[in-house]
Order: structure tokens, then sequence, then C-alpha cells
């Protein structure tokens, strides 16, 4: 019964640090249209921001298993969790001081903490208990790391983008107190959610020192790298993730600026209805989009996208357990394809919502690619996760490619190559359509 009970503790403390990092992958998003404003960047030079984030999971993932094996899981996840607030710390400075790179550097850390945790708890939540139930588990844990990303955007919108950027221009014509004040302000839209963050993850940290972990998981690896890459399925898996991660970072990046370019913010002020939505969300968290800027606005709709990935997800787990899983990874990543196309080819709320929707559609996809990739692998496993797990990165890359082609050819244009990463993802849906699971 004590096991029991103490295996509930741990578990309800893992729960956390999955809303933790879902939350804070999708308040990433919300600062690129801020620093994009901010020191002027074109959309590739935002995406940045992106890339240092992701790039971390690229760089770090096989290094953190590395890491775990010398120094065990419960060190891995203090480490991991002090490594996060380290990061969330240093956009005091980096805000203050309005240096770009140091953002960038900020990022890096962030995600580098979070790289580790992601290692280290996963396999914790799928042991912490009777294995009948590891599933249950796991699908918990994910419902509140949805839960988080689906926070996130309101958050973003109304602590992060509720006041205009001056330009460069503008700030060097105040005079020298009004710019003080600017800035000062400024510094603080930013500062105060992640010091915030910082805090709390410190003191998860510290929960985590005091408390024992139950020695569950053998930490040694076996196989090779050299076998896990003749592993077909495996391989077409881990392009999957890229392509996954990728093209739902990129639409997440840049719905904000999407909606902006299509003058959504006066057709929302429009609608009564959409607008009392909007105040709704705004007064859950204490605060008043009255005076806010029109990205704030923007932005509380941004929360749609997440919100229906988290939604999706209860039901694609349901779909899932009566359907073959490569099966339905093929209808939702059709339906996503289909969803952009009518996005891309309207205007208004049709255009709005269809893209909106498409988070709906994205809820299965990293589990299921993710599962199918690992199935009938055997001992190699642990390492073809690592894999999976660097594959991440396309969270850096393809947002990159977008913000490039927006740069010169449109939104318009980048949502649709887009659409060759939910492609590539029917193509695996279809080659696993038949495919039934190991038990």
């Amino acid at each position: 019964m004590n096991q029991q009970k103490s295996y509930r503790s741990v578990f309800a403390l893992l729960t956390v640090l999955f809303f933790l990092w879902g939350f804070i992958t999708v308040l990433v998003d919300s600062l690129v249209p801020r620093i994009r404003e901010l020191f002027e960047l074109s959309y590739a030079e935002a995406t940045m921001v992106q890339f240092a984030f992701f790039g971390a999971y690229f760089l770090l993932s096989i290094p953190a298993s590395f890491i775990l094996t010398k120094i065990g899981y419960k060190r891995g996840i203090i480490l991991g969790l002090l490594t996060m607030a380290l990061g969330c710390f240093l956009f005091y400075p980096a805000a203050s001081m309005r240096e770009f790179y140091i953002f960038l550097l900020a990022y890096f850390i962030l995600a580098g903490g979070m790289t580790i945790l992601q290692v280290a708890a996963n396999p914790y939540v799928a042991v912490l208990g009777p294995e009948s139930s590891a599933s249950s588990r796991l699908n918990l844990s994910q419902a509140f790391n949805s839960l988080g990303t689906a926070i996130a955007p309101a958050v973003g919108a109304l602590f992060i983008l509720s006041d205009s950027v001056k330009t460069g221009a503008e700030i060097e014509g105040l005079t020298e107190q009004a710019r003080a004040s600017y800035l000062a302000t400024e510094a603080a839209a930013v500062q105060t959610p992640f010091l915030g963050i910082g805090g709390f993850i410190a003191v998860i940290a510290i929960i985590f020192l005091f408390i024992k972990l139950p020695q569950l998981i053998n930490e040694r690896s076996t196989g090779t790298y050299f076998e896990a890459f003749t592993k077909t399925n495996l391989m077409l898996g881990v392009l999957g993730i890229f392509f996954y991660v990728g093209a739902e970072v990129s639409i997440g990046t840049f719905l904000v600026n999407y909606f902006q370019e299509m003058g959504l913010a006066d057709v929302i002020k429009s609608s009564p209805g959409l607008m009392s939505l909007a105040d709704t969300v705004a007064s859950a968290f204490g605060k008043s989009l009255e005076g806010a800027d029109d990205k704030a606005l923007l932005g509380i709709f941004v929360i749609f996208y997440w919100t229906g990935a988290m939604v999706g997800r209860f039901i694609g787990s349901y779909l899932t357990k009566i359907m073959r899983p490569g099966f339905v990874l093929g209808i939702f990543a059709s339906t996503a394809i289909a969803l952009i196309i009518i996005s891309i080819s309207s205007t208004g709320l049709v255009a709005m919502w269809s893209i909106l929707a498409v988070g709906l559609f994205n809820s299965i996809m990293f589990p299921t690619i993710f599962t199918l990739a690992l199935d009938g692998i055997g001992d190699l496993k642990p390492i073809g996760s690592g894999l999976l797990c660097t594959a991440i990165v396309g969270g850096a890359l393809v947002p990159l490619v977008c913000g490039a082609l927006i740069d010169t050819s449109g939104f318009g244009f980048a949502f649709a190559a887009v659409t060759v990463c939910y492609a590539y993802i029917l193509f695996y849906g279809i080659k696993n359509a038949r495919r039934v699971m190991a038990v």
C-alpha cells in the first residue's frame, strides 16, 4: 500500500513535468511575433528562435541518454529541471539588454533541460505501476502535456503580446525618460512570465531532490545504432517525427502573423460572439483586451489550435483501439492536408477556423508514429527512442524553410509547402495500415 502511494505521488509530480514542457514549448511560439518586431527581423530570421529551441533536441537527445546511464534517472530529472530554470532566468538579462543572441542562448538552454527531462521522465511514467495500466498512465500524462499546450497561447497573448512594440526609429524619437520607461516595460513583459516559470521549476527540482524514486528501470541499453539503422520502419518513422513536429510547429509559430496578414483582427472585432469568447478567455486570466494590441486578440484564438490537439488525443486514443493505428494516421494526415488547402484558398473566418482545425488532426500523429516505429524492434527500443527524439529537430528546420518562403512568396505558398510534411505522414500511415501492433 505504501509503495502504491509512493508511486502515485511520483506519478503526480511527473505529470506536472509533462504539463510544464507542453506549456513552455507552445509559449515559445508567442514570443516569435514579439521578438520579430522587437529586433525588426524577417520571418526567416525570427524562426531562429525555433531553430535554437528544437535544435537542442537534435544535439542533446543522444548525449542525454548517455548522461542518464552515468548519473541515474533521479539525478537526470533534477539536472533537467535545473537546466530549464537556468534557461528561464536567462530571459531576464536577455530582455534587459535587448540582445537577440542572449534570447537564443536562453532558448537553447531551456530546451536542453527539457530534452534531458523528457528522456528521463518518459520511462518512469510507463513503469510506475502495473504493466496492464501503463498505456493508461501514458495517455493521462500526455493529456496534461496537451493541457499545457492549450493554456500557453492565452498566457502568451495576454502577458507577452498585449502591448505594441515600437520600432528602433520610434524609440530613438522618445525622450530619455520616456525611452527608459518604455524599455523597462518591454523587458518586464518577457521577464515576468519566465521568472515565474523558472522559480516554479526550481521548486519542483528541490522536491525531487528530497523524494525517493523507486528503482524500477534498467538503465543499460542493448543493441547498437548500426542495428537500428537497418530497421526500415523505424528509420521511416524517424522521418515521420521530423515532418510531423516541423509541420505542427511551423503552423503554430506563424498563426498570429498569418491572421494579422489577413486582417482578421477587424473581422473578430465586428463579431459580438467572437469578442465575447475572447473576453471570456482574457478574464479567466485576470486580464482585459481593452487597449491591447491586435496580436493579443489574435493570439487568444491560437488556443483552439492546441486545444484541438488535446481533444483529438482522446478521440484518437479511442479510434486507435478499434481501428488499426496506421489507418487512423492516414485519415488524420489527409484531413490536415485538406484543411490547409481550404485555409489558403479562402479568406476571413473560413481561413481562420480551417487552419485552427488542423490542430485537432495533429493530435494522434506523434504517439502513433512513435509506437509504429518502435513496434517489433525488441531490445533496440531505447536506441530507437533516442533516434525518434532526435528527429524533433524538425521543429527547428521546417519553420526556418517556411519563414524564408513567407518572406519571398507569402503565407499561402509556405503553408502549401507544409502539406508536403503531411503527405509523407500519409504515406507512413498507408505503409503501416495493415500492421497489427505487437502485444
